[in-house]
């Protein structure tokens, strides 16, 4: 689990596509689609983090966010 600052966040209106860049990374990464809420709910905290600039604590596993805590 890394604690990083989120640069960015981006979502389009199709399901389970939603992204963010985290700073410690080097590129956008998607945020992982088991769920249409799981995604809509690690999104909204995201950018939350993003809004607040809030670290937020990231697990990052295949190029895909699977975890985040604030």
């Amino acid at each position: 689990m890394t604690s990083t600052t989120i640069s960015s966040v981006f979502a389009t209106p199709h399901s389970k596509n939603a992204w963010a860049y985290p700073a410690s990374e080097s590129g956008w990464r998607k945020i992982e689609g088991r769920s249409t809420d799981g995604v809509a709910n690690t999104f909204l905290l995201l950018a939350l983090a993003r809004a607040t600039s809030t670290n937020a604590n990231i697990e990052v596993e295949s190029d895909e966010i699977t975890e985040v805590y604030l």
